[in-house]
């Protein structure tokens, strides 16, 4: 939903700057309460896995010291909603003065690559990881999550370049301070999980790798350490 909120604002807007739609403002208010029920969703998940993996046979547990396991685990996505609920909804609604509706609706894109991220916890889950669904799920989730959040980035300074006649390399330098310092404090995180999913990337194929080679070891006729095969 909000991805496709975001093309149709960025596609509408042709003046990167002075461009407005009804659309902005409207979904911006809808996401402050879906991030306040996401953190509480999330602390709802751990608070079960945590009693169906069989800690409470350990004694009871109060509600501060679950809370405090919940934000040692889930820290930088609490920190991100907490974030955009009390920093990048002020900003958008207030700040901006109806302006920049083009760049919001590119922000509200990185959430094409949620989906993807989804869906792998759930094949997780059901213990589906080594499936080919998992693999072109993750291969996606790769492609979405570098396009749409790291990409993204460079591409909204190459587009203000194109609007004010300057080079990429020279936007940062043209733009206020604070702007610069936002972009950075929302990429860090996403550069943080894109690593995350690369290495999961490569432990996955790495485990598939010895599987295939073992497979075409006994369609050649031999068996393992390369034994024929009578």
């Amino acid at each position: 939903m909000a991805s496709t909120a975001g093309y149709i604002v960025f596609s509408s807007c042709q003046h990167v700057l002075d461009d407005q739609h009804w659309l902005t403002s409207t979904y911006t208010q809808f996401a402050v309460p879906y991030f306040i029920y996401d953190i509480y969703a999330m602390f709802l998940c751990h608070w079960h896995k945590y009693r169906v993996k069989g800690h409470e046979g350990a004694g009871p547990r109060s509600l501060r010291t679950v809370t405090r396991t919940f934000l040692h685990k889930e820290f930088l996505m609490v920190l991100h909603h907490l974030c955009m609920v009390l920093v990048c909804f002020p900003v958008s609604v207030l700040w901006r003065q109806g302006k920049g509706d083009f760049f919001l609706g590119c922000m509200l894109m990185a959430e094409l690559s949620t989906p993807f991220v989804c869906l792998g916890k759930v094949l997780i889950l059901y213990k589906r990881q080594h499936t080919l669904l998992h693999k072109v799920n993750g291969l996606l989730m790769l492609v979405t999550f570098f396009c749409c959040r790291i990409l993204l980035f460079p591409y909204m300074y190459w587009a203000y370049g194109r609007h004010a006649g300057l080079p990429l390399h020279r936007v940062p330098l043209a733009l206020p301070p604070a702007c610069n310092l936002g972009a950075a404090l929302l990429l860090a995180p996403q550069l943080y999980w894109f690593g995350l999913i690369c290495r999961g990337a490569a432990r996955l194929f790495r485990r598939a790798r010895p599987k295939d080679t073992a497979t075409a070891a006994l369609r050649n006729g031999h068996g393992p350490g390369g034994r024929a095969l009578d």
